[in-house]
Parts: C-alpha cells; structure tokens; sequence
C-alpha cells in the first residue's frame, strides 16, 4: 500500500500518541506516592502508627497476636514472620503482597486465605486506597528495612 500525503499525516499521529502513552518511570509506573522507592521508615511506619499500634490493638506491652506496630518494633514483628491466624502466610512475605496475610488484612480479602476476623484496622476502618496500595508497593519492592 502506498503512501499519500495524508495518511503519512495519519501515521505520525498515531505514532505520537502511542509514543504519549508510554511511561517515563515516574508516577502511575511508579510506587503510588511518586518515590522510586517506598520507605518502610517514612512511608509505611507512619500508617501503623497512626491506625495501628495502640495499646489494646498492635502497641503497648500487651499488642494483639503478639504483633507490636509500634516505631522501632513493627518491622522485626512483621517480615518474615509467621502468621498467627493463617501459619502458612507469612505476616509480610518480600516481593509477594498476595502471599503476605498483614495485606489481605489491610484489604479485608483475609477470608480468601483462610483467615478470619474483620478488616484491619478496626478502630477506624479502613485504610484508604492509597495507603493500601503504599503498603502493596513496599512489600513488592521486597519490603526493605529503609
């Protein structure tokens, strides 16, 4: 097929557009708060600090399940750990947030895996899309302690 003038016009468009669709590495093809990377310090903490780690709940010297949220406590109680409602997930499991029962909490999917009780937190339910989402994004960049 030979190409006119016109349809030269129409192949350039459509070539721009594409080209316009395309992600440069920063915001929607990135972690959801712009970053390159999610901080567990700066980023993730801050969530379970103020939804999370009070005592009654995941803080305090008495926290549920044993998982204390609480700055300086959160990370070592929660990756690589076992659940205590579902044993065979992981609390947070690096690089797999479908396979990290703290995740399906969060989201309120915990009955998919076998676990039970009502989405997390409780006290002001819930977490919004985009802490969620902070969350998810932290645990696939492999959940860093940074």
């Amino acid at each position: 097929m030979a190409l006119t003038r016109g349809s030269a016009r129409w192949t350039w468009l459509i070539l721009l557009a594409a080209l316009g669709c395309a992600g440069d590495g920063t915001g929607l093809d990135g972690p959801p708060n712009g970053n390159q990377e999610v901080s567990f310090a700066t980023d993730v903490q801050p969530i379970f600090t103020a939804s999370c780690a009070f005592s009654g709940c995941h803080g305090g010297s008495s926290p549920q399940l044993g998982m204390n949220l609480s700055a300086g406590q959160a990370y070592a109680n929660i990756v690589n750990v076992a659940s205590v409602e579902v044993p065979g997930l992981m609390r947070i499991r690096p690089d797999l947030p479908d396979s990290s029962y703290l995740v399906h909490k969060i989201q309120g999917t915990q009955a998919s895996v076998g676990g039970s009780g009502g989405q997390m937190p409780l006290s002001n339910c819930c977490l919004s899309t985009e802490q969620i989402d902070l969350i998810r994004a932290w645990v696939e960049d492999g959940a860093p302690d940074n």
